[in-house]
């Protein structure tokens, strides 16, 4: 798989302990425990990234700062989503920020959870608590996540290729929420 590829697929996690109790069995190793994590996407003025499928995040994870860029610049095919992703770690996120301003992007939307990162060297497992319910990602090649998902007794029918913004606008519908934001102080207002 090309280092700017991604292919993954979300679910919806019911029960954060009995899918750790999974992994553990299916010989998954943690490699990040529970972390904060911040999200802030850009766009200019009018949405010109999101009109054409492409996304600029700046993520605050723990200590580290990413920048990445996203976009469907690759071949979908089958059950899982695919983009290409580019992405690089950021020594100072504000000034990355300030960066971007400057250049004429603005936020456009904010989303945090709790990530835990799990791995068995083949491919990534995370486990998200996001304000909305609590979410998992299986990230690595297809017939591996196909394989990853089948021994953490996950569905092809509960695979999710929808984006954190996406999930956001659907609760948001569910639930006449009139937040703006998928933080946990947005939707406790």
């Amino acid at each position: 798989m090309s280092s700017d590829r991604e292919v993954e697929i979300k679910f919806r996690i019911g029960d954060i302990q009995a899918l750790t109790s999974r992994l553990q069995s299916a010989s998954f190793r943690l490699v990040t425990p529970r972390t904060h994590e911040m999200n802030t996407l850009y766009d200019h003025r009018g949405g010109a990234l999101r009109a054409r499928g492409a996304l600029l995040r700046l993520r605050e994870y723990g200590a580290k700062w990413t920048l990445t860029y996203k976009d469907k610049n690759v071949p979908q095919s089958g059950p899982h989503k695919a983009r290409r992703e580019i992405e690089t770690v950021v020594k100072n996120g504000p000034a990355t920020a300030q960066m971007l301003e400057a250049l004429g992007y603005a936020p456009s939307f904010r989303y945090e959870k709790f990530r835990s990162e799990w791995s068995d060297s083949a491919g990534h497992v995370v486990l998200d608590e996001t304000p909305v319910g609590n979410f998992g990602e299986i990230e690595g090649a297809a017939h591996w996540i196909d394989a990853t998902a089948q021994k953490l007794e996950i569905s092809r029918k509960d695979y999710i290729t929808a984006s954190y913004a996406e999930l956001f606008l659907e609760w948001k519908h569910q639930t006449g929420s009139h937040a703006e934001e998928m933080t946990f102080a947005a939707i406790e207002e």
